[in-house]
């Protein structure tokens, strides 16, 4: 039987939301693997996603494989036990831990209990461009700060969150995509300038891959800061997707308001205790990644381009023009079968952006580097 049987009248669409309706068909990322299914081959070294080859902690990989008999549950609607263990960690107490999929999944629960249509939300022009989806998926009004020297730029944020009273105002430290950084404690120092009303929103997704004093001290139950942090990157997790925020107890609270709460994946949950239980195996990654970006820097200077500092586990490479040739690097690279990204905005968009990998996956970059540029050249 057709379709015109069975529904006889003139067929329509759903009727989308005008907001919904106005939004450009976009994702902040291409993934690396509908990216393989578009060249019709796999990357040989995969150095864009900024996630942890070096894997995550055997004894998480032991704990989910044994939670793997019990996916039958739902996870633990509370996330109860890691909870627990990262408030014992941090030296806070659970009422100011929230735990989410992923700190993507905590900031679209964060805007869409504070932003309504209309209000005011203030970034870093070309910083995390996920946080900027969530914020226009619910109809609020984002303001843009430019870089100062490759630096997301705090005076410049708090000076337009108090021109637009913004309810947010969005600073990664260490930043991506950049790798750059701020002293935790400058950060804290510019909390009494920061207007009434607007929540910062630190992102620390890279912190534990940071030199010592970039974390910044703040109280857990300072309402005006709320902190994210993750699984994905240190600790190997990222297809976990296990993220957790640290802040004042009401507004921990109100998460429960609107968030899925049986959204943690019951194997995460586990494997993401055990890692944290396992500092022995982040250390080991943590070393591992300064060796890479040691080796990123050499590869950089060897062709002739220069390694921004990093505070994250990959590092900008500045091309030396702009981001045509930049994105044209890239694109010869990705057909070599090496994947990378680079910055969105001027001027930090004459980089390109190289996760840390292994001996291996360097040694492809090495050899496929030269190429690259030599090919970009000649088309620009």
């Amino acid at each position: 039987m057709g379709l015109h049987r069975l529904y006889p009248g003139p067929m329509t669409g759903p009727i989308y939301t005008p907001l919904a309706a106005s939004l450009p068909s976009l994702v902040p990322f291409v993934g690396p693997e509908q990216q393989e299914r578009e060249r019709g081959a796999p990357f040989i070294a995969r150095l864009g996603a900024n996630e942890s080859v070096f894997g995550p902690s055997p004894k998480a990989i032991a704990a989910m494989i044994e939670e793997a008999s019990e996916i039958w549950k739902y996870g633990d609607s509370k996330s109860h036990d890691l909870r627990a263990a990262l408030a014992h960690h941090h030296g806070v107490k659970p009422e100011n831990i929230i735990v989410g999929e992923g700190i993507d999944g905590l900031l679209g629960y964060l805007v869409r209990l504070l932003v309504a249509p209309g209000d005011a939300v203030v970034t870093s022009d070309g910083a995390y461009p996920t946080f900027n989806y969530h914020v226009a998926g619910f109809g609020g009004a984002l303001h843009k700060v430019p870089y100062r020297g490759d630096h997301e730029d705090p005076d410049a944020l708090w000076a337009k969150a108090a021109e637009v009273q913004a309810k947010l105002v969005y600073l990664a430290n260490p930043d991506n995509p950049m790798g750059s950084c701020h002293k935790g404690a400058d950060i804290v120092a510019r909390l009494d300038t920061l207007p009434e009303g607007t929540l910062l929103v630190l992102d620390e997704a890279y912190i534990d891959l940071a030199p010592g004093g970039v974390a910044a001290p703040v109280d857990a139950n300072d309402p005006r800061v709320i902190r994210m942090r993750t699984f994905s990157k240190a600790y190997g997790m990222a297809g976990a997707r296990v993220g957790y925020a640290i802040g004042a107890p009401d507004l921990i609270q109100a998460f429960d308001k609107i968030r899925n709460h049986f959204g943690m994946n019951r194997a995460a949950q586990a494997g993401a205790l055990a890692a944290l239980e396992d500092q022995d195996w982040l250390a080991h990654v943590v070393a591992q990644v300064e060796t890479a970006r040691t080796r990123i820097a050499d590869i950089a200077a060897q062709n002739g381009l220069t390694a921004l500092p990093s505070a994250t586990n990959f590092v900008a490479v500045d091309c030396g023009r702009d981001g045509t040739f930049a994105k044209a690097v890239l694109a010869e690279l990705g057909a070599l079968g090496i994947f990378v990204r680079m910055p969105f905005v001027a001027p930090q968009d004459r980089c390109i952006r190289i996760s840390a990998g292994t001996p291996a996956e360097l040694d492809a970059l090495a050899r496929a580097l030269p190429q690259a540029l030599e090919r970009a050249a000649t088309k620009s």
